[in-house]
């Protein structure tokens, strides 16, 4: 990749560094538009970095205002930076193509993003605007009115390859250099790496239309292996922020939740290649603090009965028995009044929690309720300021009170119901002595998966154990402040040391100018949870694998339901026998489309025809895609013969990743992973060796692993007998 100083190409230096092999494509009469074009590209990248830079910096000169004007200009400052960041990390590289229109038409540049000349005159077109869509979508079919269209190969700046498609005769006139493959197919056949690739150039016509499908409700992308349905994805979420605007920052901005670690190392670089790095990205167990040393649950009772949505819910119940009312009168007795608080009275002041919030922040406002209810009720001569200090302080309204709406712990509440039958019992009602029975463990907080989902509606309804208490200490510090302040500024206005005559006297005498004077930096403030949401979008892959209970995790954090799902019914480990839409439906959506890939661009034909037996024996109606590539023969051998297929594939292929699946013990390096068929979900690698398939298992989930392993080939497969 270039660095900053030479990623834009001089004009005096050809941007083509044509292979000899492709002597052909560098004849300027193929290229000289071509040229000038990038010239005039890399002149006005020169002046936009340089523009950004200095807007950049008297951006951040700027005051920082307070409020909305602190935080509009946080937003300009990552808006700018951000752009910066892509048009320094590509150059004349951010053009994926071009495409001619008919009546002889200039042809129009299309880019990462748009960018423009001096003049306004436009030099790169973004790929997400509705102008861009016929470079994706056209096909000879269906040409959307292009003649011709472009796509380049870049390799550290320089272009080292290109591929020209003509729609009609008037494409061949002069400025087409054909092949025999199109610049997808090529890119088909390039070795793989640690990372995705860069695949933007080569969006095809079906991805375009899923890509650009609007964002209201749940749009399901279902399609087999090799289909780009994680490609697809990614590219939805750049182009979802950039079409529409409201799903941004103030809106709640976008959440992309992948299946494993692994896949998130894999996708890493996809979206900040496309401009956006304000995306939050992570797995299910990332969601919780807990995840990080979660195990996998053990007992498959356990876990079908921890994947039900109706056990989360359960989670409100839990909470709910600690916000009963007392049923009998409390007496409070101050300095000189005796003060009663009968159950209504108590029934009153609950009745204050504020619907939705967390039941620790809530009972603030219950708290502060009572102190009114109690307020109403005295006579006597105290101010109503002192009077609360009083009832504030007072030990036993305290006691009590906290034993009424006690601050809880989330892990607390979800520990009981593992470990006190009773506590279980009257909060999911439907469950029955066994189940009560086998959801119970000695070590109430051993935390496993299936925990999670419950772990994390236990922290949004309870919410943060500490807030309450962080807010009283706040609020008594501001008031110490207050009071000194207030005792300096009395002492000042009395002595008239700073009568100056304009008007300070009379400013300090006003209640917002004291205000001000209190520093509030010092104060404990919690750090901001970034997956906490809300959301304004999340898409969520392998989505085949979720439980109703994890579905509810992702639901929390997106009131709008605007989700993109993506995943394939025959990858799912645990069987899915019902449509999307049934599925959807059922754990909270309403309003369901789905879109289908057929075809399969990544695995070859060869591998497919081996592993399609294998996943129809247990789904007859499996999704799987067709193949439009083809590929070595699947090769098959014993499990001794794997040290030799590595070495002698890598002996082979100075470039390109491998993986090993099925066997934990050989050891990974640089070029070559080693993975369970679970981890590999969602991957691609050049070679992939399975060793001893048939110890996945039996029944669907042994087949849907041996299936998934197969087709993560993108070159070779060779299957190891486990003996």
């Amino acid at each position: 990749m270039p660095t900053i100083g030479d990623e834009l190409n001089p004009p005096s230096t050809s941007v083509f560094d044509l292979p000899e092999r492709l002597s052909a494509k560098a004849d300027p009469k193929l290229t000289a538009d071509d040229e000038r074009h990038f010239a005039a590209l890399a002149e006005s990248l020169r002046r936009s970095i340089a523009e950004l830079t200095d807007r950049l910096d008297e951006t951040r000169r700027a005051p920082a205002g307070k409020g909305r004007q602190a935080v509009d200009r946080d937003q300009e400052i990552r808006r700018l930076s951000g752009r910066l960041r892509t048009l320094r990390r590509y150059g004349v590289d951010l053009c994926l193509g071009r495409m001619v229109g008919g009546n002889g038409a200039a042809p129009v540049y299309v880019g990462r993003l748009g960018l423009t000349d001096g003049a306004g005159g436009r030099l790169l077109l973004d790929w997400r605007s509705p102008a861009a869509e016929p470079f994706f979508g056209a096909t000879h079919a269906n040409p959307m009115g292009l003649t011709s269209r472009r796509r380049y190969r870049w390799t550290d700046g320089r272009i080292t390859d290109y591929w020209d498609e003509v729609f009609t005769a008037d494409g061949l006139a002069g400025h087409a250099a054909l092949d025999d493959q199109s610049a997808f197919v090529a890119s088909l056949g390039a070795t793989r790496s640690a990372r995705m690739r860069d695949v933007l150039g080569t969006i095809q016509a079906d991805q375009d239309a899923i890509i650009r499908a609007g964002s209201g409700g749940a749009l399901v992308v279902d399609g087999g292996p090799g289909t780009g349905k994680t490609v697809v994805a990614l590219h939805r979420t750049a182009y979802l922020l950039h079409a529409d605007p409201r799903l941004g920052e103030r809106r709640g901005g976008v959440l992309v939740v992948g299946p494993h670690q692994p896949y998130l190392s894999y996708v890493a670089d996809v979206l900040p290649s496309l401009g956006e790095e304000d995306v939050q990205i992570c797995t299910l167990a990332d969601l919780v603090p807990e995840g990080a040393t979660a195990t996998p649950e053990s007992d498959p009772r356990v876990a079908r009965l921890k994947a039900s949505a109706g056990l989360v819910r359960a989670v409100d119940a839990a909470v709910r028995f600690y916000e009963e009312p007392p049923t009998t009168a409390t007496r409070v007795g101050i300095e000189d009044a005796d003060l009663r608080l009968s159950a209504d009275d108590w029934a009153d002041a609950f009745a204050a929690a504020g619907p939705g919030a967390p039941h620790n922040e809530a009972g603030d406002d219950v708290w502060e309720e009572l102190l009114t209810i109690l307020v109403e009720k005295y006579h006597g001569d105290a101010p109503e300021a002192v009077l609360r200090r009083s009832l504030a302080g007072n030990r036993d309204l305290v006691t009590t009170f906290a034993r009424a709406w006690p601050l809880l712990d989330p892990t607390d509440v979800v520990a009981d119901l593992w470990s006190v039958p009773a506590y279980l019992r009257r909060c999911a009602p439907w469950l029955d002595v066994e189940e009560i029975r086998t959801l119970r463990r000695a070590d109430a907080r051993a935390w496993t998966v299936a925990d999670l989902p419950l772990l994390d509606a236990a922290r949004r309804r309870v919410g943060d154990p500490e807030a309450s208490r962080r807010r009283r200490r706040n609020e008594a510090a501001l008031a110490a402040q207050r009071a000194e302040m207030d005792t300096v500024v009395d002492a000042l206005i009395a002595s008239h040391a700073y009568d100056d005559g304009e008007g300070l006297m009379t400013m300090l005498r006003v209640a917002d100018m004291r205000a001000s004077l209190v520093d509030v930096s010092g104060l404990a403030v919690a750090d901001p949870d970034l997956l906490a949401g809300p959301f304004a979008h999340v898409v969520v892959d392998e989505a085949q694998e979720l439980t109703d209970a994890q579905w509810q995790m992702l639901l929390a954090r997106c009131p709008s339901r605007s989700f993109t799902v993506v995943g394939d019914r025959a990858q799912a480990r645990h069987g899915f026998t019902e449509s999307w839409p049934q599925r959807l439906a059922r754990v909270g959506f309403d309003r369901v489309e789905v879109a289908s890939l057929t075809v399969n661009y990544r695995t070859p034909a060869q591998v497919m025809a081996a592993a399609e037996p294998v996943i129809r024996a247990v789904l007859p109606d499996a999704n799987v895609p067709t193949s439009i590539r083809a590929g070595a023969p699947v090769r098959y051998d014993v499990r001794a013969a794997l040290p030799a297929v590595v070495d002698g594939w890598l002996a082979a292929h100075p470039e390109g990743v491998a993986c090993v699946i099925g066997e934990p013990t050989f050891p990974a390096t640089e070029r070559v992973r080693s993975l369970t068929p679970e981890l590999a979900k969602g991957l691609e690698f050049d070679l992939v060796v399975l060793v001893g398939p048939e110890s996945f298992g039996d029944g669907v989930s042994g087949a849907v692993d041996r299936y998934v392993a197969m087709t993560r080939a993108t070159g070779e497969l060779v299957v190891l007998a486990g003996t």
